[in-house]
C-alpha cells in the first residue's frame, strides 16, 4: 500500500507538471526574418523561459508579412486541442500599409474571440507606430492594443520594442540593434526584446490552469 500511495503521489506531481504549450502567432518579428534559426524570437523567448525553470513549449506561429487579417485566417486551425496559450503579435504590417485602424482592432477582436472559444490564455503585444500617416493615425493604432486588453480582460505586454527603449537614450541607439532594413532587430536586439517580454510570458504560463 505504502508503494501504491508513493505512486499516486508521483503521478499526481507529473500530471501537475504538464508542459504547457504556448503558439505565438504574428508576423516576420515572430518568424524571426533575417535571422538564423536558433537566434529569431521564439528560440531566444523558448531558451529565456528554460533557465528560468518554466515547463513550456513555445511554437513558432509567426508568418512573415501578415496582417491582423492573415492572423485571422489562420488562427483557428492554429489552436489545436494541444495550445494552452497564444501569445498575439499582430499590427506591424497593417500600419506599413496604411490599414484603418479600426479595420485592424476588428481583426484583432476576432483572434481574441477565436482564442476565447478555444479556451486557451492571451496574452497581447503592442507597438507603437511613427507618425508617418498623421497625428490622429497613430494615436487610434497605439490606443487599439491596450483597448482590447481591457474590454477583453487579457494581459497586455505594451511595446514589442520596449526592451529596446530601455536600453537607448536616443534613435541613433536604438537603430543599433535592428538590421539594415531599419524595421527588424538583430539577434542582439531580441535578446533585449525578450529579457523584457520574459516575465509577462511566465505569468501567462501561471495563469494555465492545468
Amino acid at each position: 500500500m505504502r508503494n501504491l500511495s508513493v505512486g499516486l503521489l508521483l503521478l499526481g506531481g507529473a500530471a501537475q507538471a504538464e508542459t504547457v504549450r504556448i503558439a505565438a502567432l504574428g508576423d516576420s518579428l515572430i518568424a524571426g526574418y533575417g535571422l538564423t534559426p536558433e537566434t529569431g524570437f521564439v528560440p531566444q523567448l523558448q531558451a529565456w523561459l528554460d533557465e528560468a525553470g518554466a515547463d513550456v513549449i513555445v511554437i513558432n506561429a509567426g508568418v512573415s508579412g501578415d496582417t491582423t487579417a492573415g492572423g485571422l485566417s489562420r488562427v483557428a486551425w492554429m489552436l489545436t486541442p494541444e495550445v494552452d496559450a497564444m501569445i498575439v503579435m499582430l499590427g506591424a504590417n497593417d500600419y506599413l500599409r496604411a490599414i484603418d485602424p479600426n479595420l485592424a482592432e476588428e481583426n484583432l477582436q476576432g483572434v481574441i474571440n477565436v482564442g476565447a472559444e478555444a479556451g486557451v490564455e492571451m496574452l497581447l503585444i503592442g507597438m507603437e507606430v511613427g507618425s508617418n500617416y498623421g497625428p490622429e493615425y497613430k494615436a487610434a493604432f497605439d490606443a487599439m492594443y491596450p483597448r482590447l486588453a481591457e474590454g477583453n480582460d487579457i494581459a497586455l505586454f505594451g511595446n514589442w520594442f520596449q526592451g529596446l527603449r530601455d536600453v537607448t537614450a536616443n534613435q541613433s541607439e536604438f537603430t543599433q540593434y535592428l538590421q539594415g532594413d531599419g524595421l527588424h532587430p538583430t539577434a542582439e536586439g531580441v535578446g533585449l526584446i525578450v529579457d523584457a517580454m520574459g516575465p509577462a510570458v511566465l505569468d501567462l504560463i501561471a495563469s494555465v490552469e492545468k
